[in-house]
């Protein structure tokens, strides 16, 4: 689609119809109805090719993306809501582009009345119909006898104004009857069923948008100097670009999850509600993201993008338009937050290939001597077959690509058993797995599957925390080993481990990522000092670690000297593929949701909506991962976003329970867990890990190619 689109939809194809004056079908109608691309969601008896609406979502993204002028979205639109509704008299010639749709979203002041002979009289004006001027089929809801309805109206029987608005590609029309028409116009659909429709297309359509401004800008600011140097080499610019991408892929990933649910709704997986849920979401993200990354590329562009020369002010247009259109991002979050309150879940699964019950059978027999013992013999039992680090290779874990993963953790969940979690191990062996000696391997390796052993990571240094490679910690090469002298920070369960992984410098004469090595430090070794840091909770986790000549053996060395840095970035290509829960809302969020409950007025019914579609997209992103690998596919950007999208969200929830607890949050004594204490204790979400201005740095330098800050001195 992107290849047809640079290929068919040129600049000069869109400023044509820009300029026209009066709507014009573009040049590239035909070609679109030749492609089979007006009918991919319709079945082949009518026309259409037989898929479905996620295809019908791709092309409408693709086309958003190159900023499409003309009827396509309205008319796929109607298609699919006459297809809903069994109304199958227009689908062909809508299908081949013969017809063109037009819909509207509000009533205006249309009404209808049944006549005693089963006909409808319909008079009144709609409110804005997209697609409405070149339209040959128009939708549009009406109140029918006191209720809302939707009808399907043939141009011949309408009269059809065109004020021009504010897309100027894509203009608005205004149709106006006043006629008695036979009762099938009336369509039989779920009111909210043509709404939900349009916001996943039309949210499909704006991650495009959204896709093209970040795009843009990007590429402006990597090459537009100002102050002798690339404008996104300033932070400023580069964590705009930054939050722009984390937009548009939250856009793109909540689209795709409304039309993959309105079509599993269709072939009956899923229900009304959870289908309409996906797409309010959808509603709710989509179409703000694409706004607001279009008001962001303009900022970027500078003056350039605000001539009219520039198709930046195009996308600002359309995004804007389209969002009112649909209607506010405030409606649209009360709707998540009213369905959420009812009860509505949205599941996020993975569908598994057939060959998982083969292996699903296996590991339910493996695991059932798991259950014939319990304590510590059921965790040395799972690790021993493999079931502590199923990723592992052989004979440490079961080699299991994600397909088996996934199958392992619902046998796992399903009987109950939970290997023991290795937390910092769960870094630590990856690295050993691969660069460790096999005498490091057979020593480490077994007893920390089981939970023999306890790790933590002493990494991070007062001077050095985001900034890893400019630790101090020097290691002194001695007869036998090494003596390590340093200070580390930030260490988690120091005086609890047994071991950790330590960094050092060990040649401070070359580039400073070059000179660094890892080591394995025996936590009970002389010259330890473990002080305790009382965090901001008042409680301890974190410690200082200081070292005063610690010896280290040879043995202890992983790798080489030097090799440190590597190391330190090392993750097994096999990594652990895993899916937390079936819904995205987790405790915190659930708990907001019953105080919501207690006082559901329109400000927090507002607030909660867009605390859950941003739950939803997190979890959204997690299973996009997964579906990713086990399709064999390379990891996208989700993880980079995930984290700057999750970490505020988390923050958020927590601020939001105390705030809405009102004074009971702010007095008796704190208790470890309650609202009041996570409040306190997420701080550190956005700052362990890498900050959030790291991670900016981190999207903006990797993912969209911005320049490296310059180094210290140049």
């Amino acid at each position: 689609m992107r290849e047809l689109a640079r290929r068919q939809i040129t600049p000069a194809v869109v400023r044509a119809g820009v300029d026209a004056k009066t709507s014009e079908l573009p040049a590239f109608w035909r070609e679109l109805g030749a492609q089979g691309l007006l009918g991919l969601h319709l079945a082949e008896e009518y026309g259409g090719a037989g898929y479905g609406l996620v295809e019908t979502a791709v092309v409408a993204e693709e086309l958003g993306r190159a900023g499409v002028p003309g009827p396509f979205l309205p008319t796929v639109l109607v298609s699919t809501v006459l297809s809903a509704a069994s109304q199958v008299g227009h689908l062909g010639g809508l299908a081949v582009g013969e017809l063109v749709g037009a819909m509207a979203l509000e009533r205006g002041d249309l009404v209808g009345r049944r006549t005693a002979t089963g006909e409808v009289h319909l008079r009144g004006t709609s409110g804005p119909a997209l697609g409405g001027p070149l339209a040959d089929v128009v939708v549009v809801p009406v109140e029918l006898d006191g209720a809302p309805a939707w009808v399907v109206l043939d141009r011949v029987v309408l009269t059809v104004e065109d004020p021009g608005g504010l897309d100027l590609t894509r203009r608005l029309g205004v149709v106006s009857i006043d006629r008695v028409l036979p009762g099938d116009v009336v369509l039989a659909v779920d009111e909210q069923l043509p709404l939900d429709l349009a916001a996943g297309l039309l949210a499909a359509e704006a991650s495009g948008v959204a896709d093209w401004t970040t795009a843009t800008a990007a590429e402006y600011a990597a090459m537009r100097e100002q102050f002798g140097r690339p404008i996104g080499q300033f932070q400023g610019v580069k964590h705009r670009c930054a939050r722009m991408l984390a937009r548009a892929e939250q856009a793109r990933v909540c689209a795709w999850d409304a039309v993959r649910a309105l079509e599993d709704e269709r072939t009956g997986r899923i229900g009304r509600d959870e289908a309409s849920l996906a797409a309010a979401v959808a509603g709710a993200v989509a179409l703000h993201a694409a706004l607001e990354d279009a008001k962001d590329c303009v900022q970027v562009l500078g003056g350039i993008g605000f001539t009219w020369e520039h198709d930046a002010s195009l996308y600002l247009r359309r995004a804007h338009s389209t969002r009112l259109l649909l209607g506010s991002t405030d409606t649209w979050q009360r709707r998540v937050a009213d369905l959420t309150l009812a009860g509505v879940r949205r599941e996020l699964n993975a569908e598994l290939p057939p060959e998982a019950e083969q292996v699903r059978q296996a590991v339910r027999a493996e695991l059932t001597g798991a259950l014939d013992v319990d304590g510590k013999d059921r965790l040395r039992h799972l690790a021993e077959h493999g079931y502590t680090a199923p990723h592992y290779p052989e004979p440490w874990g079961k080699g299991a690509d994600p397909v088996t993963q996934l199958v392992i953790a619902e046998e796992l969940r399903r009987a109950g058993l939970k290997p023991h979690d290795m937390v910092i191990g769960n870094w630590v062996l990856p690295t050993l797995l691969e660069h460790g000696s096999p005498e490091q391997q057979e020593r480490l390796v077994p007893p920390s599957l089981r939970g023999d052993l306890v790790w933590c990571q002493l990494f991070s240094e007062p001077g050095a925390g985001s900034d890893l490679a400019s630790l101090t910690t020097r290691a002194e090469k001695v007869d036998g080993g090494w003596r390590i002298t340093g200070q580390k920070v930030w260490t988690s369960g120091a005086a609890e481990s047994d071991f950790g992984i330590l960094l050092a410098r060990t040649d401070p004469t070359v580039a400073r990522h070059r000179g660094l090595s890892y080591f394995v430090l025996d936590m009970r070794s002389a010259g330890i000092d473990i002080r305790p840091l009382r965090e901001l909770t008042g409680e301890h986790m974190f410690n200082e670690v200081f070292l005063d000549g610690v010896f280290v053996p040879d043995d202890m060395l992983v790798a080489s000297p030097g090799d440190g840095w590597r190391l330190a970035r090392t993750t097994l290509a096999n990594e652990r593929v895993s899916m937390s829960s079936s819904s995205a809302l987790g405790h915190a969020e659930e708990q907001l949701v019953a105080l919501a409950g207690e006082a559901p007025d329109a400000h927090r019914r507002t607030v909660l909506g867009r605390v859950v579609a941003d739950a939803q997209s997190g979890g959204l992103f997690g299973l996009r991962s997964v579906l990713r690998a086990v399709s064999g596919l390379q990891p996208g950007a989700e993880s980079s976003v995930a984290k700057v999208i999750g970490t505020a969200h988390i923050q958020e929830v927590w601020e939001l329970l105390t705030e809405w607890r009102g004074v009971a949050a702010a007095y008796g004594e704190m208790e470890r867990g309650d609202s009041t204490w996570w409040f306190l204790n997420s701080r550190n979400l956005t700052i362990a890990g890498g900050t959030t201005e790291i991670q900016l740095n981190i999207i903006g330098e990797r993912l969209l190619g911005l320049p490296r800050d310059p180094e210290p001195g140049r």
